[in-house]
């Protein structure tokens, strides 16, 4: 987007960047009665035979095996 709006307005990229950072932090102006968004939001909870403590082992378990087999690839290489 930035591309096409540099050749639009025959800017460089900085300068076009720097104009859509300043368009963006000014923001558009909040239309008078509109209600803001609100997340309803509902207690999901775990399937059973989930339990929360074996998420963390999981992730320890992966990424062990990540490594194991990078480091395994770089030693053959």
């Amino acid at each position: 987007m930035l591309h096409d709006a540099m050749h639009r307005t025959r800017r460089s990229f900085k300068a076009t960047l720097n104009a859509a950072l300043r368009a963006g932090l000014r923001g558009k102006p909040s239309k008078a009665g509109s209600a803001p968004f609100v997340v309803k939001a509902r207690p999901m909870g775990l399937r059973s035979g989930f339990a929360s403590a074996n998420f963390n082992r999981l992730a320890d378990e992966l990424e062990l095996a990540a490594f194991t087999s990078k480091t395994r690839r770089g030693k053959t290489a």
